[in-house]
């Protein structure tokens, strides 16, 4: 009778199929219901599903659960604030497969419960996160509370010991497996331990993030309403980034974790007055200062008593790098100092200590970082002088450390430098020189009295700061053009700052030497002679059109650098204008080195040259952003 049954239900579906769809039917027989051999096993052939075997009613359990494991994992969950609405024994008895009985008072979030149960971990006894009476979970004793948690952390293990790279994380030896929120633990504790938080993220996080004070300009107005002043006047609404934060670094603290550091001076006395050799030069390259910079550095110089390299450009940042060649870590960056939208074109040590560091671009205003507290300060130009000194990116600090020369901006068929006082920074005095398209390079004399100022028409300019005014005029011989201007060595004589050579550097790349040891011996004698008179000729005994001790012309460019040693031995002069255009001179014998630099010589486009206080040290930054190092031996 089951058979007859069965074939009658074929054969009633295979009649209801449409003719083009008969070749598919449906086959509701399972596989159990037929022998090996094909027939039909007459012993399971009824529609009522098989009795599930034990290992079928395993696998359901093991991967949905079951009734005792739902209600064990809510017994353990009471007190999360959830309201769980439980049927009874008997009502859940009475509820069909679908579950539609009884459940119309229920709402959907109280259907599902979060498994919070610990299968897979295993024999080995973990810590479960402490609760309090009512539920809430307790703050962490190292810190705020988790944003948010997993139970899978307490679920999974982590063996410590068996992996190398954990092992670091063991409290004791026998420390092995722990929980996973423990090992999340343990690697918090182990970033912060090599990687502790900045003291500015530390005071921020303890005022409440951002200072409530806004910064201020120079001239009072925040950054918000400076912004819509920059119209008047490019930049001059702009301040330091950071300042606040830079005033917590002063020199000695930056020094502390420096290595040896030796006085330039007391190194130099050390190892005596030595001479250079002739022709040929014994110097050997060091360690790159740094990694790079981000763009090309315009200004560079050397700390007049520390191994210390001040180098900037039109990033906007000023480094402070400590010289130490043979260290495991050469020539580390100590310290940084970011200006926001400002290009830096200068930037120096003040004389003859070095404790202040001055710094400006093109804008109306320079700014002095004192290294003895590490506050910055910002100067602003003369307020009765905006037409003539509309940008200080050009100064040079006096070797007496009481002056500031700053070029002007205004011609008036000539032109102007600015001399400021570097403790008030006030106007104190003016240079006007008459040449065609203004002043090109100024260099102050040796005892800070006074400066040498040459105008693009090659004519230089003898001012003298103890009378204010102008002493002398002599022209560069042959001169088409001049760029730079540069005093060195001692002459022995007071007169005309002590310094015993100029030179001066022209657009055709021709540099011209002159000996000032005679011109001070003149300049004196017509001093006692013309005591409270005027001179004669206005010219202090100096020739008007001198004849130069050395011309070179090495250089096929335009001169950019010209830098003497502080001994007066040696002289570099470079061009910027075009690949590796630098060239040595000996002096006193004004002659050019032979065997260095070489066709191999990594200078590239030069941007700046320093040498060391103590004469033993050049340094040679490009556009590239990169300083070079040499020593000098002999």
């Amino acid at each position: 009778m089951p058979a007859t049954q069965k074939v009658r239900v074929r054969q009633k579906k295979a009649t209801s199929q449409p003719k083009e769809t008969t070749t598919f039917v449906e086959d509701t027989h399972r596989a159990s219901d037929y022998d090996d051999d094909g027939s039909e096993n007459e012993s399971g052939g009824e529609d009522e599903p098989m009795p599930k075997d034990e290992t079928e009613e395993k696998l359901e359990r093991l991967l949905f659960g079951d009734t005792a494991g739902f209600r064990d994992a809510l017994r353990e969950w009471e007190g999360e604030g959830m309201e769980l609405v439980l049927a009874s024994e008997e009502e859940g008895e009475g509820e069909d497969e679908e579950g539609e009985e009884g459940m119309e008072g229920i709402d959907d979030s109280d259907l599902f419960f979060l498994d919070s149960g610990t299968a897979g971990a295993g024999d080995v006894d973990l810590p479960l996160a402490q609760t309090t009476p009512g539920g809430q979970q307790m703050l962490r004793e190292d810190g705020p509370p988790d944003a948010w948690e997993d139970s899978d952390d307490e679920r999974i293990t982590v063996s410590l010991a068996g992996n190398n790279r954990l092992r670091k994380l063991r409290l004791t030896e026998a420390d092995d497996v722990v929980s996973g929120a423990e090992y999340i633990r343990r690697l918090r504790r182990q970033f912060e331990r090599l990687h502790p938080a900045p003291e500015w993220a530390s005071a921020a996080s303890g005022s409440g993030g951002r200072s409530a004070k806004r910064r201020k300009t120079g001239a009072g107005l925040s950054d918000d309403e400076a912004s819509g002043s920059e119209s008047d006047v490019e930049g001059e609404q702009m301040d330091t980034e950071g300042e606040e934060e830079m005033a917590l670094q002063p020199l000695a603290r930056l020094l502390q974790n420096a290595g040896n550091l030796t006085r330039g001076e007391e190194k130099g006395k050390t190892g005596g007055k030595r001479k250079l050799r002739q022709e040929v030069l014994d110097i050997q390259r060091l360690k790159d200062v740094g990694r790079g910079q981000p763009s090309t550095i315009d200004s560079l110089t050397f700390h007049p008593h520390y191994p210390l390299l001040l180098s900037s450009g039109p990033a906007s940042t000023l480094y402070l790098h400590h010289i130490s060649p043979t260290t495991q870590n050469p020539n580390p960056l100590l310290t940084s100092l970011h200006i926001r939208r400002t290009p830096l074109h200068t930037s120096a040590f003040s004389a003859p200590h070095g404790n202040s560091i001055y710094f400006s671009g093109r804008r109306r205003y320079f700014h002095i970082w004192d290294l003895d507290t590490g506050k910055v300060s910002k100067a602003n130009a003369p307020p009765d002088r905006k037409e003539e000194q509309k940008t200080m990116e050009r100064f040079k600090l006096s070797p007496c450390g009481r002056w500031m020369g700053v070029v002007g901006s205004a011609r008036k068929g000539g032109g102007i430098i600015t001399v400021l006082s570097t403790a008030t920074q006030q106007w104190v005095s003016q240079v006007r020189v008459d040449s065609h398209n203004g002043v090109a390079d100024f260099a102050w004399w040796g005892d800070g009295e006074g400066m040498c100022v040459v105008g693009k028409n090659g004519e230089v300019s003898e001012w003298d700061g103890r009378v204010r005014r102008v002493v002398a005029r002599w022209v560069d011989e042959g001169a088409v053009g001049a760029t730079v201007v540069s005093l060195g060595g001692r002459s022995g004589r007071q007169g005309l700052g002590g310094d015993r050579w100029v030179a001066v550097g022209s657009s055709s790349g021709i540099v011209n030497i002159y000996d000032r040891r005679p011109w001070a011996v003149a300049a004196e004698e017509a001093a006692k002679k013309n005591k409270g008179d005027d001179d004669d000729d206005g010219q202090s005994g100096i020739p008007r059109n001198p004849r130069p001790t050395r011309m070179l012309d090495q250089l096929t460019t335009p001169t950019s650098h010209l830098v003497f040693s502080p001994d007066g031995q040696l002289l570099v002069m470079a061009s910027r204008w075009k690949k590796d255009a630098l060239r040595l001179i000996h002096l006193p014998s004004c002659t050019v080195y032979k065997n260095w630099p070489t066709s191999n010589t990594p200078f590239g486009r030069i941007s700046a040259v320093a040498i060391a206080p103590t004469s033993d040290m050049l340094a040679v930054a490009n556009e590239q952003g990169k300083i070079r190092l040499w020593e000098i031996h002999g």
